[in-house]
Formats: structure tokens, C-alpha cells, sequence
């Protein structure tokens, strides 16, 4: 298979893209699927989300302190 970035995986090969998707390989051809989960039901007014590409994850923190975490009650995946 060879992937958008022009690079050859084997038949039954599986990696991790550098945009955080879960991708695999068959004589189907690739198939990709999100590895994280999007955080949706937060307060936004205080809070906000920070994607951290070396993790795949978000985290919610407080829009002035982004020491303080913010409670997430419904993630989207």
C-alpha cells in the first residue's frame, strides 16, 4: 500500500500517521481510523482544548491558567 505521503507499507502491516490516525494495510487497500477522542461537553466559556500531536490527545484546561484542568463530561471518539 502506499500511503499519502508516498511511503510503501507491507499487506498486514498497521502504523500510527503523524496526524494521529490508526491505519492498516490490506489487498483492500488502507484503511485509517481516528486513534483520539474529541472532547465535547466542557464549559467553553472558561476552558479550552489543547490537541497535543506527540500524545494524540487532548486536554482541556482553563483558557487563563493552562496549569488548572477543566472537568470533561462527553468525549466524541
Amino acid at each position: 500500500c502506499l500511503d499519502s505521503n508516498g511511503e510503501l507499507h507491507e499487506f498486514g502491516s498497521s502504523w500510527r500517521s503523524a496526524d494521529c490516525n490508526d491505519c492498516s494495510c490490506s489487498r483492500d487497500g488502507i484503511a485509517c481510523c481516528s486513534s483520539f477522542v474529541t472532547p465535547v461537553d466542557y464549559n467553553k466559556e472558561k476552558c479550552i482544548s489543547v490537541f497535543n500531536k506527540e500524545t494524540c490527545t487532548y486536554e482541556v484546561v482553563e483558557k487563563d491558567d493552562h496549569s488548572k484542568e477543566c472537568p470533561v463530561r462527553a468525549w466524541v471518539g
